[in-house]
């Protein structure tokens, strides 16, 4: 089955990568690095459709021939001639773009449009006449943002034009944005800043490069603590933000039951410490193999899927009403970093009280032995009938408690990863696929480390009345226990298996949101339409 789904996957020539990122110590003042740090690419642009998208459109003046422009040109096409049969085909493109960082799919974007007799490759004059147009559309584009018409674009122009589509930013943001362009310090951008950062990038419009750091419902680890990510008007009015989640949900859940195994044993080692496995994980595995089969490694993993959806949901809907009530009357002012946080937490904290008493069902499901349970059904009714329906919130306030250090770290890594490759690859705005799953990796690793000691005080609550002989102790008494019996390194047990999991989670949630974009019509140009 899973063969058959990779060979059907858009990412079946994609071999397996871990990739790690090394981090920096800007965390926390890195969360003003926003989704558009990236600027906006363009390729084709259609001049018909300024008019719908909000920003007014002046008519690019006819340029005039500029002869050391082409001479340049030409000689750009001798260099990347490499076998000099006086055609570039994608692998010859690539080659010398390799320096912008542009992605396959990208090259062969530039291929496809510029090549008019359809064989394949570029030859001389389809290469000059693909710049020449493509100059043409980065002059109708200049102009549309050059609101004043001073043959300069400044910051102001660049937030009124973006908060014209329903991308809010904040002037700082805009200003970060300026600033990648200009060369002459002049903290405006000129008509030839402007065409020599985006000539060979062939991305559509301005909000492209935020989709391709939407991240959050296309890479999941098993936690629902993230910041959610930001969507226009138009996205939220065309259906767009609830095919994505569905694709995400999807990709979610098929990403859950691949790591199952490694989470049980995360459970397990969490509740049972050293007390009941004394080696290596490996023996902890041979445990509960010997006690209940290979499919008992899945235990849990049902109601671990069927949270998933709910709680996407929620976090979603609860992070756009605490936006709205934030702004207030000012339905069109951009929410700094600070605000940003505090709605992401506490439309997390919604979505978990929601769901909280799957968590704990999911739990006990995951510790259960052979036979305890006959499923999700009798084990709710067992734990109601013994231990009442406070059982169903045990853990709930560490619970709570984890999602700010584990959203704030997470949010503040990837910014910062995200960042720090902007500033590498300039006007590349398409990272790739391995850049985005080895920052959603890296990032989701920190934030965890950051809140496990929290996560593991709340799975041993959630656990008391299922393991034989232990006391009901609160959090803090839960807290002193263990650094008293186990010392520091016992808020950390069962984190192996939990960091284990986290690249082969985002990785096949990745592959999997691509199929399931594919099969829903989410295209991400269609925000943008």
């Amino acid at each position: 089955m899973w063969a058959d789904f990779h060979d059907r996957s858009p990412l079946k020539n994609l071999s397996p990568v871990w990739l790690w990122i090394c981090c920096g110590k800007r965390l926390l003042g890195s969360l003003q690095a926003t989704l558009l740090m990236l600027l906006w690419p363009v390729k084709s642009w259609d001049p018909s459709r300024l008019g719908s998208q909000g920003c007014s459109a002046k008519s690019a003046p006819p340029q005039q021939p500029d002869q050391n422009k082409e001479k340049r040109w030409a000689e750009m096409f001798e260099l990347m001639d490499l076998n000099k049969d006086g055609h570039i085909d994608v692998r010859e493109l690539r080659a010398g773009l390799a320096g912008r960082g542009l992605s396959r799919a990208s090259v062969d974007r530039i291929v496809e449009a510029g090549d008019t007799n359809q064989d394949g490759v570029l030859d001389f004059e389809e290469f000059i006449q693909y710049l020449r147009n493509h100059e043409k559309q980065l002059k109708v584009m200049f102009h549309r943002l050059d609101r004043n018409n001073d043959g300069q674009i400044d910051a102001a122009e660049i937030q009124d034009c973006l908060r014209s589509i329903g991308v809010n930013i904040s002037l700082e943001e805009a200003t970060r944005i300026l600033l990648r362009m200009d060369q002459d310090g002049t903290m405006t951008i000129d008509w030839n800043e402007w065409r020599d950062y985006f000539l060979f990038n062939p991305l559509t419009n301005m909000e492209d490069v935020a989709r391709h750091w939407k991240r959050s419902m296309m890479l999941d680890t098993g936690e629902q603590l993230t910041v959610p990510d930001e969507f226009s008007e138009e996205e939220k009015k065309s259906g767009f933000v609830w095919r994505q989640l569905m694709a995400g949900a999807m990709a979610g859940s098929v990403s859950r039951t691949g790591t199952a195994p490694l989470d049980r044993l995360k459970v397990f080692r969490q509740v049972h410490g050293s007390s009941d496995f004394s080696g290596n994980m490996l023996s902890s595995f041979k445990h509960m193999l010997r006690e209940g089969g290979a499919s008992s490694l899945w235990r849990g993993n049902g109601v671990n899927v069927l949270k998933l959806a709910p709680e996407t949901a929620i976090k979603f809907t609860a992070y756009e009403k605490v936006k709205s009530l934030i702004r207030g009357h000012e339905d069109t002012r951009t929410l700094r970093v600070h605000e940003r946080f505090f709605a992401g937490c506490l439309a997390g904290a919604t979505a978990q009280t929601t769901i909280y008493p799957m968590e704990v069902l999911k739990t006990r499901l995951t510790l259960r032995k052979t036979g305890q349970f006959s499923g999700l059904a009798d084990c709710a009714t067992q734990i109601l009938r013994r231990e009442g329906v406070g059982a169903f919130y045990k853990g709930y306030i560490p619970s709570m408690l984890s999602i700010v250090p584990y959203a704030g770290i997470d949010l503040a890594v990837y910014e910062t990863l995200k960042f720090t490759w902007l500033n590498r690859n300039r006007g590349v705005a398409d990272p790739g696929v391995m850049v985005l799953v080895g920052c959603g990796a890296v990032s989701s690793t920190c934030g965890q480390l950051a809140s496990y000691p929290l996560a593991l005080i709340r799975t041993r609550m959630q656990a008391q009345a299922s393991v034989k002989g232990a006391p009901r102790l609160s959090m803090l008494s839960l807290l002193r226990n263990i650094i008293t019996q186990e010392g520091v390194a016992g808020l950390y047990r069962g984190v192996s298996p939990n960091l284990l999991k986290v690249v082969p989670a985002v990785s096949v949630s990745y592959v999997v949101y691509e199929y399931m974009r594919m099969m829903l019509g989410v295209d991400i140009d269609e925000g943008s339409r």
